[in-house]
């Protein structure tokens, strides 16, 4: 006499493997959701205050402190721009690339707002 052992259902491997394509395509859908600059931008404002924001979104302006910044530090993994202006425009800029640090020549604005390059 001789014991087979059962064989799996068709249908149950079927719908496991359309589970695991179904999530991957949402997990893929989803990524660019909420994408951030992984690390964080540190800046010193001009009152000797140092302000840290830990992997801010790598959409849209962000605004400093409102007396500016003289020194930003940025640990993130996306190179970002220095704006004099509170709302990202304007001239006078400064490219920052990742891992670098950025202090401001005295006699000049401080900076206000940053971007990043993405």
């Amino acid at each position: 006499m001789s014991v087979t052992a059962p064989r799996p259902r068709r249908g149950r491997r079927t719908g496991v493997a359309a589970g695991a394509v179904l999530l991957i395509v949402a997990l893929a859908g989803c990524s660019g959701l909420g994408r951030t600059a992984v690390g964080p931008v540190t800046y010193v404002t001009e009152g000797e205050k140092t302000v840290s924001v830990n992997s801010p979104s790598v959409k849209g302006c962000h605004r400093m402190a409102s007396s500016g910044a003289f020194e930003v530090v940025n640990r993130t993994l996306i190179d970002m721009v220095l704006y004099r202006t509170g709302d990202c425009t304007g001239g006078g800029t400064t490219y920052v690339a990742t891992t670098f640090t950025d202090v401001k020549a005295p006699p000049s604005l401080p900076w206000r707002s940053y971007r990043f390059v993405h």
